[in-house]
């Protein structure tokens, strides 16, 4: 059971609709909860220090010092400066991918077709890798700081020859992750389907976004103290606000 559904009051809520992007600076102190609202969804997301855009997620490093590549509650999403961007302070699905990237236009035109502004206006088809540079641009960011990205409520397991297998029905109608931010975080993302994603059709799903005031630092206690990693992570956060 998530510590912050006793966290009140919201601050903001809003809809973002499958194919949309948006962007935003997550506050020092905040947390941000996404849900999924109709089963299925997959939010591609970017992480950058708000003050000092050159450090942002790394997702290498953010595997390697937890030991782990399935990601969940108790995990910190770590910049190149080996700062914690973000804490996974709870989380219903269980597992968010980190290897799947996005898809580009040819790559999305391949796979769903065509679907173009012309003819379809506001439901075109959008691809991951346009919809972030957009958000990108709006931060005076571009194609060089488009760099990994973490795929949430998306499942992609490895078999023991290594090779990628995406798992539908990883998230299911009203599952929800929250990030806690303990530094200003730029936050990018987008709503579209997984690139491993078998649906042949053009159907990205819907999350809510909504943005809370946390009462004190506790509620990333657990993320502290998963691994040793993650204390120092902290530590090395927290030393900017000295």
């Amino acid at each position: 059971m998530s510590t912050a559904l006793t966290l009140r009051p919201t601050l903001y809520e809003e809809l973002l609709p499958g194919g949309g992007h948006s962007s935003f600076v997550l506050k020092r102190g905040q947390l941000l909860r996404i849900t999924d609202l109709e089963g299925g969804a997959n939010v591609s997301l970017l992480l950058l220090s708000a003050t000092e855009k050159s450090e942002r997620l790394n997702l290498p490093d953010t595997l390697k010092c937890q030991h782990t590549a399935k990601l969940t509650t108790g995990h910190c999403l770590y910049s190149d400066m080996g700062r914690v961007l973000a804490a996974i302070t709870a989380d219903t699905c269980g597992w968010h991918d980190s290897f799947g990237g996005l898809l580009n236009a040819a790559e999305a035109q391949e796979k769903y077709g065509a679907g173009r502004y012309q003819e379809l206006r506001n439901s075109f088809f959008r691809n991951g890798m346009d919809n972030l540079l957009v958000e990108l641009g709006k931060w005076d960011l571009g194609l060089a700081d488009l760099l990994m990205n973490l795929n949430l409520f998306s499942k992609v397991t490895a078999d023991d020859a290594g090779a990628f297998h995406f798992q539908p029905g990883n998230s299911k109608v009203g599952d929800y992750v929250e990030l806690y931010a303990p530094m200003d975080t730029l936050v990018v993302l987008t709503a579209l389907q997984h690139p491993m994603d078998p649906n042949p059709d053009y159907a990205p799903k819907p999350v809510q976004l909504s943005w809370h005031k946390v009462a004190s630092d506790g509620i990333s206690v657990l993320c502290r103290t998963s691994r040793p990693e993650n204390s120092r992570g902290f530590h090395n956060t927290e030393r900017q606000y000295l």
